[in-house]
């Protein structure tokens, strides 16, 4: 599986850079501090629902663009760092 970028990648290469807008001014614009759009932007933290609801308002997307994006880097990288026993499949033994 490739790897998935980081949300904060994608909100400063896609849409903070093509809109020609910086860190400072993003956070202004969304109603956060400085520091939490630098650390998003850097990989440092993730994308809670506040920040995916304010993204999805400040770029006329949806929150789940930027939660699934979330999901998927970190479904990623647990693949790649978490070593799972053998787990055995359970089996329903009624239907629904």
């Amino acid at each position: 599986m490739h790897n998935p970028p980081h949300p904060g990648e994608v909100l400063q290469g896609l849409y903070m850079d093509g809109a020609n807008i910086n860190i400072t001014n993003m956070a202004k614009h969304i109603g956060v501090d400085r520091k939490t759009i630098s650390r998003l932007v850097n990989a440092r933290t993730h994308i809670t629902v506040d920040m995916a609801l304010r993204l999805s308002n400040a770029f006329d997307t949806t929150p789940d663009l930027w939660l699934n994006m979330q999901n998927s880097y970190d479904l990623w990288k647990a693949r790649k760092e978490i070593k799972l026993p053998f787990i055995e499949t359970i089996r329903p033994t009624t239907s629904i």
